[in-house]
């Protein structure tokens, strides 16, 4: 019996050290767009904000942080989920200090997405200058933590990466003159996996190791989608624009892929989000919701950012399956990142 007991004791030690601290996740280190943004918007001249009511009117103490929700964002609760802190703050929000980023830090840009020319549009950050940002962070992490701890944190932090949405719906799409005139979708989709492995790469000899890159969202079904569409789709969702989201996450995939090959101690997951935001939007009923074909702030079918009032706005965000015409809502991001978590990010636990 005692020999069973032994043999039990050294099979559980084996468990934690396979499970325990080699995959803890000491910080949360956010890169990406408004579906991550929990505020560095407020802190650049752009009207891409959402520092007002109703944004942020479920957050805790009814705060409008310039998360583009009624609420927290995915990444927030991936964050608790690890057991860190329930909301990841903004590098530019001087209310912050690096005692604060030690544990969780946001660079991402509302709007932005990995073209230059994208983050030109409404005038925000740009991928490159979220990575500056990073690298002025590592500096500040190591005199605050000393250069073993910070370079163990930098190692061993979780990195999340949203992006792309925005350089088909505010770029591509939106700018006939623009990209349109110099690349196919395809070419298009080919030049940002391009910016995207630089990116990942430039990651990595930075130090990180462990990243989760979610793809483009089912965009032809987002309500502002529906709305400009309703021409050719009776208000159905287009399409056309998700067969170039999924196509794009499988280009996403296969890069990927190559990268974990390629770079020894690298551990990238694609976290693809676009199935279960699309589950919510075409069963919407077994999630809870009412609502799917348009969001709860103002009319629901065209409001985003200063545009987004309490005029018309519903009072049960809970019901929605978005919160205005491009962004989930609380309830969406939460039931979004437990999907991510079970499915994907369970490997770093």
């Amino acid at each position: 019996m005692a020999h069973r007991v032994y043999i039990l004791m050294l099979f559980f030690i084996q468990i934690l050290r396979t499970t325990g601290a080699n995959t803890k996740v000491p910080a949360m280190i956010v890169f990406g767009d408004s579906s991550v943004d929990t505020g560095n918007n407020n802190f650049i001249p752009t009207i891409a904000r959402c520092n007002f009511e109703p944004y942020g009117r479920d957050f805790p103490g009814g705060i409008p942080t310039g998360r583009f929700c009624n609420g927290r964002l995915s990444t927030d609760f991936l964050s608790e989920s690890f057991g860190l802190k329930p909301t990841i703050p903004a590098y530019l929000d001087p209310a912050y200090s690096i005692a604060d980023f030690a544990t969780g830090v946001c660079f991402a840009s509302s709007a932005t997405g990995f073209d230059n020319a994208t983050a030109g549009v409404l005038q925000v950050i740009p991928l490159w200058k979220e990575l500056e940002f990073y690298k002025e962070y590592q500096r500040k992490l190591r005199a605050y933590l000393g250069v073993g701890k910070a370079n163990k944190v930098i190692g061993e932090a979780l990195y999340t990466v949203s992006l792309g949405t925005n350089d088909f719906i505010e770029n591509y799409y939106a700018i006939p003159g623009g990209r349109q005139s110099q690349f196919t979708v395809q070419e298009y989709q080919d030049f940002l996996l391009g910016i995207a492995e630089d990116f990942l790469k430039k990651l990595y000899n930075l130090g990180a190791r462990k990243i989760s890159v979610t793809g483009i969202a089912p965009m032809g079904c987002l309500p502002v989608e529906r709305t400009t569409d309703f021409m050719n789709n009776d208000y159905g969702c287009n399409e056309e624009h998700n067969n170039v989201a999924l196509e794009f996450n499988g280009k996403m995939m296969s890069l990927l892929s190559k990268l974990n090959k390629e770079l020894p101690g690298f551990r990238i997951v694609f976290a693809d989000g676009y199935n279960i935001l699309l589950d919510l939007i075409k069963k919407p009923s077994k999630f809870g919701f009412e609502v799917a074909d348009m969001g709860c702030c103002g009319s629901g079918t065209f409001e985003t950012g200063f545009l987004c009032t309490d005029l018309f706005t519903c009072t049960d965000a809970n019901k929605f399956v978005f919160w205005d015409s491009v962004h989930p809502s609380e309830k969406a991001n939460k039931i979004i990142a437990n999907y991510l978590l079970t499915r994907y990010l369970k490997v770093f636990l």
